[in-house]
């Protein structure tokens, strides 16, 4: 069973940079498509970035583009979320998860069978 651990949520103000990681244990990252999901309050958790196994494809939510980059160290067993020109509404709880063996294109979080507790990012205007 693999083990997700998320930190590096804060508060920032708008404009700023944050940047996320995720510690994976108990199994190879290289097994795993990984993906990062966000929730903000009284909202529906939803899809935000994730990068396949070899690292040679990555997907964004239309929100995110051109701001978030997500990327992988798979020989330190770690992921990353680097969050520039951050928004109030980028705030919510930030998610990390895996898919065993999976692909990236689907953005549904049923596909992703483990996931971390979470980390909060604010972003105050």
């Amino acid at each position: 069973q693999v083990q997700l651990v998320e930190s590096g949520g804060g508060l920032v103000q708008a404009g700023g940079s944050l940047r996320l990681s995720c510690a994976v244990s108990g199994r190879t990252l290289s097994t795993y498509a990984m993906a990062w999901f966000r929730q903000a309050p009284g909202k529906d958790r939803e899809f935000v970035a994730a990068i396949s196994r070899s690292a040679s494809a990555t997907n964004y939510a239309d929100s995110v583009k051109g701001r978030f980059t997500i990327s992988r160290d798979d020989a330190k067993n770690m992921m990353y979320l680097q969050m520039n020109s951050l928004k109030p509404e980028d705030t919510a709880v930030y998610y990390c998860a895996g898919h065993y063996y999976g692909n990236i294109w689907s953005k549904s979080e049923s596909d992703f069978g483990s996931w971390g507790q979470g980390t909060q990012v604010t972003v105050s205007s």
